[in-house]
């Protein structure tokens, strides 16, 4: 699951001593938490306990700063608060939201979902879609003026992209996660699992603990609103459907096969998790393979044509 080097620097960092850091080594390795898949590059572990191994409190030798991780993280708030605002009010953020450092963009698509009056998938919808509003404007308050701006976002191409990658629509077809609740809950689904996953991998690298406590405030909530999602679908028999995009970002994002569907009309798997029911982990570049509906090494594409703001823009290589 993660390799020899992530599990010595993180618990390294996070220990508050020596002794603590052997009691942490001796519990990854009779967890068996040892195996493959790189996650950011993360600096040495200081010498000292309170010792810092970098210049400024901001930035990190060989991996990305604070400043950095959550500008990435403020990109994918902006694409779920466009999508969700758009599909429950059929409008986006308000433009004082949106301005910032790098390119500034619209968003092509999006409308209101003509949901059926007072169903629960509405009253979801309102809720996780405030939720990502507070995201948007708690990360850029945090950043101040570090915050970056709403890149161009598209929400119509992309969507009959994805889903024609996922086998739910043939070529010359469109899919329009606008069009209906079902449709809504696919859209929605295609990137829920990705926040969750693209926080988890975050939250080791983040040095202040004010931003770390964010963080994890933030995977907490997404990790909810992915259950919401992931639940509802699952109570609607689209078993089928879910798995083909599950599938789809498992093409995308490298050469594991960790991502995970609903289950089956039998078994429900609701909650994405290994063997020691731990949530996995992406790397930026893996969640933006999947953004840009790209495997290889790219800097826009899909969900963002004109790429993420800030300097973790570049998809992995596959």
């Amino acid at each position: 699951m993660f390799e020899q080097k992530f599990i010595t620097t993180s618990m390294a960092r996070s220990a508050e001593n020596t002794l603590d850091r052997r009691k942490l080594f001796s519990a990854a390795a009779a967890a068996g938490l040892v195996g493959t898949g790189a996650l950011f590059s993360a600096p040495a572990a200081a010498a000292h306990s309170g010792e810092r191994d970098h210049e400024h409190e901001d930035e990190h030798e060989g991996g990305p700063s604070d400043s950095a991780i959550l500008n990435f993280a403020l990109n994918l708030e902006y694409l779920e608060a466009e999508f969700y605002l758009r599909a429950v009010t059929g409008a986006g953020l308000p433009n004082s939201l949106t301005d910032g450092r790098g390119r500034k963009g619209g968003v092509t698509g999006g409308s209101k979902v003509p949901f059926t009056a007072g169903s629960l998938i509405q009253k979801y919808a309102v809720e996780i879609a405030m939720d990502e509003k507070a995201h948007v404007r708690f990360l850029r308050s945090a950043l101040g003026k570090a915050a970056v701006a709403r890149p161009p976002i598209d929400l119509k191409a992309s969507f009959t992209a994805a889903a024609r990658a996922a086998g739910l629509i043939s070529a010359g077809q469109s899919f329009n996660p606008f069009k209906d609740e079902t449709s809504f809950l696919l859209g929605a689904f295609i990137f829920e699992d990705v926040g969750v996953s693209a926080y988890k991998g975050a939250a080791p690298f983040i040095d202040n603990k004010t931003y770390l406590e964010a963080a994890a405030g933030i995977l907490a909530v997404e990790a909810y609103h992915a259950g919401i999602i992931r639940t509802t679908m699952y109570a609607r028999g689209l078993q089928a459907p879910t798995q083909a995009i599950s599938n789809a970002r498992d093409s995308l994002d490298g050469k594991t096969d960790r991502d995970q569907g609903i289950g089956t009309a039998k078994v429900a798997n609701l909650v994405p998790a290994d063997a020691n029911a731990l949530a996995f982990s992406r790397t930026p570049g893996q969640v933006l393979n999947i953004a840009y509906l790209n495997p290889k090494s790219v800097t826009s594409g899909g969900f963002f044509p004109h790429g993420v703001n800030g300097k973790l823009n570049r998809s992995g290589s596959n």
